[in-house]
């Protein structure tokens, strides 16, 4: 049975090769390029052909164009495929293409293929259960990583001419940066083999190497990242000190896992376990310092939430006041609310308001003397 299986996966293989030299070479359609992909994504599951692969790594550094080509047959070989050992290689694949590290490959957003269903179709599901499993964690990490990748280039490029991104990015933004990385690092653990068989499968342990790889240069820039975040953390407000509280303590959580997961990769034989990087422990003292400087910011928060209070509700009482006294002790500025009316400096020149002869507005029971016309004046001048 296995003899046969090998023999149909190389008649595929062949079969794939024939019709790749038939094809016209156009934008998308590169013969030499598919040629490599498909050898690099043989149906094989005791080799690797690194010497195709490394072809095709070469063709993207070569230039931006090959690019497309590329994506295009391995997601089409992805789509069309259901056996594990062709589908693990593509995803090897294109993890290289990633590490890379070529510009024009953060523009690919998505993977254009979807695995995250992937059954074989060519054993039993009893058998073959945690080589699903694995290729199902492994394309989950490689489309979040490339949808990030994607995310980065937009917030750049909306970020240029703005600000240096090197020097002056805000606490928050590198706080969020430092999430997103600890969300991958928690999907590269969850690509490990989950059965004694899968874990002494040649391909699953040769993908382990590349996921090991890339455990290492995450977590070595989450540390890096933590040490920068720390030593602006003075400056920080409630809501980074908050969310710093949350990644350290996460970055706590990750060491344990991280500690279990080397051992899990040395037990199983994969080689670059054996230069596992020191977990690098995060102080509680660190942790209750953020802790304390957020019930801080809290309290002065509160008092100056009472501080700027600025009505203060008057009870609508029978008062024998004319207007509410106010405790001028605090010496605070304060609004006062009255039903009562306020009798300012003008309207105090009237002393008594009694009922006086003197005031000549007001009624008197004598009735007023009435004024007689007055006899015309002599002419003064006339008469000297």
């Amino acid at each position: 049975m296995r003899l046969w299986k090998r023999v149909s996966g190389v008649l595929k293989d062949q079969n794939s090769l024939w019709i790749s030299s038939l094809s016209r070479r156009t934008s998308l359609r590169n013969p030499d390029i598919e040629s490599a992909i498909i050898k690099a994504t043989s149906h094989d599951e005791l080799s690797v052909d690194y010497k195709n692969a490394e072809r095709v790594y070469r063709w993207i550094r070569l230039s931006d164009s090959h690019v497309k080509p590329i994506i295009w047959c391995l997601s089409l070989r992805m789509e069309k495929t259901s056996n594990w050992a062709v589908a693990l290689k593509g995803l090897m694949l294109m993890h290289g293409v990633f590490t890379s590290k070529v510009p024009v490959v953060q523009r690919i957003g998505r993977l254009p293929f979807d695995l995250s269903n992937f059954k074989d179709g060519h054993c039993k599901p009893g058998e073959i259960w945690a080589h699903n499993a694995f290729i199902r964690s492994y394309y989950t990490f490689l489309d979040h990583k490339s949808t990030l990748l994607f995310m980065n280039m937009q917030e750049k490029r909306g970020l240029k001419g703005i600000q240096d991104q090197n020097n002056n990015r805000p606490l928050m933004q590198d706080l969020v940066v430092l999430q997103k990385l600890q969300g991958l690092l928690d999907l590269l653990m969850q690509i490990k083999p989950l059965s004694r068989s899968a874990a002494r499968v040649f391909l699953v342990v040769e993908a382990m190497e590349c996921v090991l790889i890339e455990v290492f240069d995450i977590y070595s820039r989450i540390c890096h990242m933590i040490t920068v975040v720390l030593k602006r953390i003075d400056l920080a407000g409630k809501a980074e000190a908050a969310l710093a509280v949350r990644v350290l303590k996460k970055a706590i959580i990750q060491g344990d896992d991280l500690s279990l997961y080397f051992e899990l990769c040395r037990q199983i034989g994969v080689a670059n376990a054996s230069g596992c990087p020191k977990i690098v422990e995060v102080p509680q003292d660190d942790i209750y310092e953020l802790e304390l400087m957020i019930s801080e910011i809290t309290d002065t928060s509160k008092e100056l939430q009472e501080a700027n209070k600025a009505i203060v509700k008057v009870s609508q009482q029978p008062q024998t006041n004319d207007h509410q006294e106010v405790d001028d002790s605090k010496c605070r500025l304060r609004t006062v609310i009255t039903d009562n009316w306020e009798k300012f400096d003008d309207d105090l020149m009237i002393v008594s308001i009694e009922t006086s002869k003197y005031n000549p507005f007001l009624s008197s029971p004598t009735p007023p003397r009435q004024q007689t016309k007055c006899d015309d004046l002599p002419d003064l001048i006339s008469f000297l």
